[in-house]
């Protein structure tokens, strides 16, 4: 058994392992405890082992949100850590700049960004990993390069660090909300007012882990601006100006006011099919979009090495080209 030894083996097999939590331990979470015990394992990963029932404390199962006391026995059959290895994946890339520090993208959609749980290939990640040999260290596990991430659908420019130097510069400008990012996206319906500023906090789904949602309580603040640019019957076109970055902050946020993206089937969103544009019969066709209609459409940020203000575009996407194209065509106000 093990109590508070200066230094913690590292768990690299399945071996089970008993540790006694110390007389200096009050009210300290387990899944904190553990990583900090297990510097090699990400606190993901213990969190994911303990709901799993691999960690039990005083032989019964625990919340990763269980707070320890002194004498607890903590039992802990630990899986091995999924391997850092980053396959690299002759993926074709639409590269916008590049330079010594900075691979500007214009990402596709359909791509995840970094591995994760049952998506360890085909991501924007192994397509770098075969790019380029000059990464920064990243975010976290699986993330070399990558500063911020774009959800699967969205497509649009993304910026990633060839070296650490240069992740940490951009990524602190993000940190003090320095970068401008903005979007388009075509809704459902039109808002009542032409701008206006969105103001509600996210947090994780109650029910839904995949989700977020308006949070109140416990949300973290999110602020996105909008103005619509374009309406047409049942649909607008919309540009967007997040002030925070919080994970489906626009998704939501438009879902909250009413007026979800198209083809965001996640908040409220619909697919949209030629002949409903046209407002023609029921007929066997396929979708206009098959994706959430939003693009990152430019990012405005200083260069971390020469200060200078850079900003990169991206044009909008065939698919979101052609739903616009026929929105104009079938659906003018």
């Amino acid at each position: 058994m093990n109590s508070e030894p200066n230094n913690t083996p590292q768990i690299t097999n399945r071996e089970p392992l008993t540790l006694q939590v110390g007389c200096s331990i009050k009210e300290r979470r387990i899944d904190k405890y553990l990583h900090g015990r297990f510097s090699n394992l990400s606190r993901r990963f213990i969190q994911e082992a303990i709901k799993a029932g691999s960690v039990k404390v005083n032989r019964k199962a625990v919340k990763p949100s269980f707070k320890l006391s002194p004498g607890d026995k903590i039992d802990l059959t630990l899986p091995e850590p999924p391997s850092k290895e980053i396959l690299p994946e002759d993926i074709p890339l639409d590269v916008i700049f590049e330079d010594q520090d900075l691979i500007i993208l214009n990402k596709q959609a359909n791509m995840i960004v970094h591995p994760a749980r049952g998506n360890t290939h085909g991501t924007l990640v192994n397509a770098l990993a075969f790019y380029s040999d000059k990464l920064s260290s990243g975010t976290g596990e699986f993330r070399p390069g990558i500063i911020h991430r774009l959800d699967r659908d969205t497509t649009g420019v993304l910026v990633v660090a060839k070296n650490d130097t240069a992740q940490w510069k951009v990524a602190k400008q993000s940190e003090r909300r320095q970068i401008k990012k903005s979007y388009f996206a075509i809704v459902h319906g039109t808002p009542e007012l032409t701008a206006d500023r969105i103001s509600a906090p996210l947090g994780v789904h109650p029910r839904i882990r995949e989700k977020y949602a308006i949070r109140p309580e416990i949300g973290k603040e999110a602020i996105t601006f909008y103005e619509v640019l374009e309406t047409f019957r049942g649909f607008s076109l919309l540009r967007l100006n997040p002030k925070t970055g919080r994970t489906h902050q626009i998704r939501v946020h438009l879902s909250y006011m009413k007026h979800p993206i198209v083809g965001d089937d996640m908040y409220g969103g619909k697919l949209i099919y030629p002949w409903q544009l046209q407002d023609a019969e029921p007929t066997a066709q396929d979708p206009v979009i098959t994706r959430c209609a939003l693009h990152a459409s430019s990012l405005e940020f200083k260069h971390p090495t020469t200060d200078e203000m850079l900003k990169f575009e991206a044009p909008l996407p065939n698919d979101m080209q052609i739903l616009l194209d026929m929105l104009r065509k079938y659906r003018k106000v």
